[in-house]
């Protein structure tokens, strides 16, 4: 839970020449979606601009006016920079002093720090990204390596949560970020409701690598979707990649090949999330004991939810529960 949840949690968005026009429409499309119980708007997203000047996107043919100059950063809970198609931080390395002062008395205060796509490049220029994980588009991958080595960027992933600061890869996964960052301050309940409110999943499976430009293979009936669904409705069943490939009437090379395309990543890989993902809804809408919810999510015992689950969500699921259960 976020210092804040008690009253609405403030965003404050920096807006920079060469914004990209989508990834500064999602944050107060995503986050104003979220409400509480009673109907009460749980985030307010205000845009901020160097100056309060207006900053015109390199793409789209308008200018944007922010309502405000860098001042509500300075008491913002989170502070999100959105992706930039050119400007100094992809160009050379550097940032407007003022943004980065801004920036750095922010997260020196304890405020969330975010970025969605290239916006990662600002947050290294102000020096806040080194020595830390961190995501961005794929395709500046080359190019912001060489700018910020002391990054240790992952272009795979759709984001990375790295505690206080958060950093997703290109354009729409923007959203996923938005979505896992309602996620962690009020559940998955109120996650799914403002997905489903901006006709998006609440979860995407894989990361940015099936969005990777690669020859698309060709088509030879049918590609692995049903499989997944099949298999998604036997999750408490012990399900082999012989009878996942069996399902998809292909042999195992081809059909482990497919669903790499097609998910970036492997099928056991993939079972292995969907099994914690249904952990988790199970810790969070039931009184369930460990063990059943186990055997209930397909992966047997408690003990090896327990291995699972803090590999992949970062704490025990008791503690989970403790958190999410509650709100």
């Amino acid at each position: 839970m976020r210092k804040n949840q008690a009253m609405t949690h403030s965003v404050a968005m920096i807006a920079l020449a060469g914004v990209v026009g989508f990834d500064l429409g999602v944050p107060p499309q995503v986050f104003g979606t979220a409400r509480g119980p009673g109907d009460e708007p749980l985030y307010t997203v205000t845009t901020c601009g160097v100056g309060g000047l207006p900053v015109r996107p390199e793409r789209g043919g308008f200018a944007v006016l922010p309502d405000h100059d860098l001042g509500p950063v300075a008491e913002a809970d989170t502070v999100l920079v959105p992706g930039i198609h050119s400007g100094p931080s992809v160009g050379d390395g550097t940032v407007a002093p003022e943004v980065a002062a801004a920036l750095r008395c922010a997260h020196a205060r304890g405020a969330r720090i975010i970025s969605i796509c290239t916006g990662a490049s600002v947050l290294a220029a102000a020096g806040l990204l080194d020595g830390r994980k961190a995501a961005s588009h794929w395709a500046y991958g080359e190019r912001l390596r060489r700018l910020y080595p002391r990054v240790a960027w992952d272009f795979d992933v759709l984001f990375v949560d790295d505690g206080d600061l958060l950093t997703s890869a290109g354009v729409a996964a923007g959203v996923d970020l938005c979505l896992h960052v309602i996620r962690q301050d009020h559940g998955s309940a109120v996650a799914n409701r403002a997905a489903r409110s901006c006709v998006v999943p609440a979860w995407r499976d894989g990361g940015q690598a099936q969005y990777i430009e690669r020859p698309v293979p060709a088509a030879h009936g049918s590609g692995t979707e049903a499989t997944r669904a099949w298999a998604l409705g036997r999750l408490a069943d012990p399900v082999s990649l012989e009878e996942l490939a069996g399902h998809a009437r292909m042999s195992v090379r081809t059909f482990t090949r497919r669903f790499r395309d097609e998910t970036g990543t492997s099928p056991r890989q993939w079972l292995l999330q969907q099994r914690v993902a249904h952990a988790r809804l199970l810790l969070e809408s039931t009184d369930l004991s460990v063990d059943v919810v186990a055997r209930r999510c397909g992966l047997g015992s408690a003990t090896a939810l327990r291995q699972h689950f803090q590999q992949s969500v970062g704490v025990a699921p008791s503690a989970y529960r403790r958190t999410f259960r509650h709100s």
